[in-house]
C-alpha cells in the first residue's frame, strides 16, 4: 500500500503532502480506538458472532442462541446487545428483541447486497 493521498480535482490528481494529511489521520484514529474502547473481549465476541451468524440463519437471532452460542449468561448478553445497540453502529434488534442486523449484514429486506468471502450472501443495510 502506498503511503500517498491524491486529491481529485476534475480530471487531476493532486497530491497531498504527508505533513498535512498524516496528522489528521492519527487523529482519527485515536478517536475510532477511543470509541471502541467501552468494549470488553465478550462485546467482540457477541458482535462477531452475530455478523458471522445472522447469513446463515437468515433470520433474526433471539438473546438466548446468542448466549446459549457463547456461553455467556443471558443477563450478561443482554447488557452487552444493549449497550452495542446504543452505540447505533453496531447492531439492531427487532420489536421481539432478537438481533436483525449488525454491520454489515442484516436479515430485513433492503436494496443492497453482501457477497461474504464464505459464499454467503446477506442484505446491507
Amino acid at each position: 500500500m502506498s503511503d500517498r493521498l491524491l486529491l481529485g480535482l476534475g480530471r487531476r490528481m493532486i497530491p497531498i503532502p504527508r505533513l498535512l494529511w498524516r496528522p489528521m489521520m492519527e487523529a482519527q484514529g485515536r478517536k475510532i480506538r477511543a470509541g471502541l474502547g467501552f468494549m470488553s473481549a465478550d462485546h467482540h465476541r457477541v458482535r462477531d458472532f452475530v455478523v458471522r451468524e445472522l447469513p446463515r440463519a437468515g433470520r433474526p437471532i433471539p438473546a438466548e442462541l446468542i448466549a446459549e452460542k457463547l456461553e455467556l449468561p443471558v443477563d450478561r448478553t443482554m447488557v452487552i446487545l444493549n449497550q452495542l445497540e446504543a452505540r447505533l453502529t453496531f447492531l439492531v434488534r427487532n420489536a421481539q428483541g432478537a438481533v436483525s442486523w449488525a454491520y454489515p449484514v442484516t436479515v430485513d429486506r433492503t436494496p443492497h447486497r453482501a457477497a461474504l468471502t464464505t459464499g454467503e450472501e446477506a442484505y446491507s443495510p
